[in-house]
């Protein structure tokens, strides 16, 4: 099933044993492209202290009642590694982050979610050894020395959806709209497509692009560049956020791109 991410924006987080919070940013991965962390504003009694929640921990998702339900509890929350969201969270705060939950890192193997396809797929204790033990000291030194070159670099790997959203788009022969939105897979959290809204050259047109077919993002200009023609885009299928979006309108994309679908792999990667 597919989400509009921003209709996540605002849900109410409920633990185990009590309410969380309220839903305000999403950090998502740009490079392997997935939603990797809620930034939740929790209330008053965590002092509105904003938070991390990995969708690993997500155990429901209740569009009609905008919840989101959770399988760990408020006080596993509450003492949590604390969180900057000022500053880009680095790898090693994702290691210990990950860790205290006893969740497996999502970096370091071939699945979206390191040896798996899918959140769903991973109870909490049953990761190996070898992805969780952060107490291996060569382990530890590796990602501590990946986080430098990273912060030397300014190389950061996790953005906030509310920092890309408006961004400009373009094409190969020029600008074509800005991104309004991403469509997201629940049952894996990856990011399949871009919603871009082209209304500036043609009234209420809305399409949609994959992350793969990025060439690149300009964080300091606020740009987004495809590899293919404004006349590609114009003439793509239109997206319609009131209808359900379904393989066969995936197709159709694809097809008129010429591109691969996503799907053959990840069948494979399930299986």
């Amino acid at each position: 099933m597919f989400h509009k991410l921003n209709d996540l924006d605002g849900f109410a987080v409920h633990a185990t044993d009590g309410d969380i919070g309220t839903v305000k940013d999403f950090y998502f991965d740009d490079k392997q492209w997935a939603i990797r962390y809620f930034i939740v504003e929790t209330g008053s009694w965590l002092e509105s202290r904003k938070v991390l929640l990995s969708p690993i921990s997500i155990k429901h998702l209740d569009l009609e009642k905008r919840v989101l339900a959770l399988s760990i509890g408020m006080d596993q929350v509450k003492h949590s590694p604390p969180v900057d969201t000022q500053l880009p969270v680095s790898q090693q705060y994702e290691i210990d982050y990950l860790s205290y939950y006893g969740y497996p890192f999502y970096w370091g193997n071939s699945g979206l979610w390191g040896a798996y396809a899918s959140p769903d797929m991973i109870a909490s204790g049953s990761a190996s050894p070898l992805l969780q033990r952060n107490d291996d000291p060569k382990i530890v030194e590796t990602f501590a020395a990946i986080d430098s070159v990273r912060r030397t670099h300014g190389d950061r790997h996790l953005r906030s959806y509310n920092e890309i959203i408006n961004y400009h788009i373009q094409a190969l022969d020029g600008e074509i709209g800005h991104l309004q939105g991403m469509l997201i897979e629940e049952d894996t959290w990856a990011i399949r497509y871009f919603i871009v809204n082209t209304s500036n050259w043609w009234l209420g047109h809305q399409v949609l692009i994959a992350p793969s077919w990025i060439t690149d993002i300009s964080w300091g200009d606020s740009k987004v560049s495809v590899d293919m023609t404004q006349q590609q885009i114009k003439n793509a299928p239109m997206y319609d956020p009131d209808i359900p979006f379904s393989r066969q309108k995936e197709l159709s994309i694809h097809m008129h791109y010429g591109r691969p679908g996503y799907w053959e792999d990840y069948v494979k990667m399930k299986h």
